[in-house]
């Protein structure tokens, strides 16, 4: 990942990176999704949503009810 983004979320399911994302972008915040997932075993492996540097405070604040489900 290029400097001046941090990782912000991670989970093993597609839809809950792109629930965090979608949020994010609703206030305003730019957010990649960064899926590490294995190709040909998509069990293995980890979805990481990233945000710049200035936005990670405001973006763990907007994200962190998805993160309380994750087990």
């Amino acid at each position: 990942m290029e400097k001046g983004w941090k990782q912000i979320f991670m989970t093993g399911q597609d839809f809950k990176a792109q629930m965090a994302k979608d949020l994010l972008e609703e206030s305003g915040i730019e957010a990649l999704i960064m899926n590490h997932k294995d190709s040909t075993f998509t069990t293995f492996g980890d979805i990481e949503v990233y945000v710049r540097e200035e936005d990670e405070e405001q973006a763990l604040d907007i994200v962190k009810n998805l993160k309380s489900g994750e087990n």
